[in-house]
């Protein structure tokens, strides 16, 4: 069953800790002071493709953070109010986003074999595994494909 094996990417684990969700995608870099909305954990910058998109309770996949060092504050705000991403993946180290995901306690891995904005899609189901820093995906697609055969093979 080829169909269901999952996409396996290893890299650097910043933060411990295991958490599997959905997939949010972003091409763009995120800037926390002005450009996130804590409270909600909706993006507001004006430009960004993802504006009036929460990011609560998903796997946050994107490059990178940009803009100031109130970046890690406003990130730590989502924590606080319960509204921060499950986990982050990301491509460009910075002290913006490793501050960020610390305050956030969340499971983090960046400096991935392979580009996961070239891989992951939004709804994609991602592992994110901190500890061992890897990332484990199932694709969309894939998914409702094998449920759509199991359903119908009966």
């Amino acid at each position: 069953m080829a169909l269901d094996a999952p996409i396996v990417l290893r890299g650097r684990g910043i933060v411990p800790g295991v958490a599997t969700g959905e997939a949010m995608v972003t091409r763009e870099t995120i800037s926390g002071w002005g450009g996130v909305a804590p409270m909600t954990g909706t993006i507001i910058e004006s430009r960004h493709e993802l504006k009036g998109q929460s990011f609560a309770g998903k796997v946050l996949v994107f490059p990178g953070a940009k803009g100031s060092s109130g970046w890690s504050s406003i990130f730590h705000t989502t924590r606080l109010a319960g509204t921060a991403p499950l986990a982050l993946i990301f491509n460009v180290m910075t002290t913006k986003v490793a501050l960020g995901a610390v305050v956030m306690r969340i499971p983090t891995v960046t400096e991935l074999d392979r580009d996961p904005l070239d891989i992951i899609e939004n709804g994609d189901r991602v592992r994110v595994d901190g500890n061992e820093g890897t990332i484990t995906i199932w694709k969309a697609a894939r998914l409702s494909v094998s449920s759509t055969n199991r359903v119908g093979s009966s």
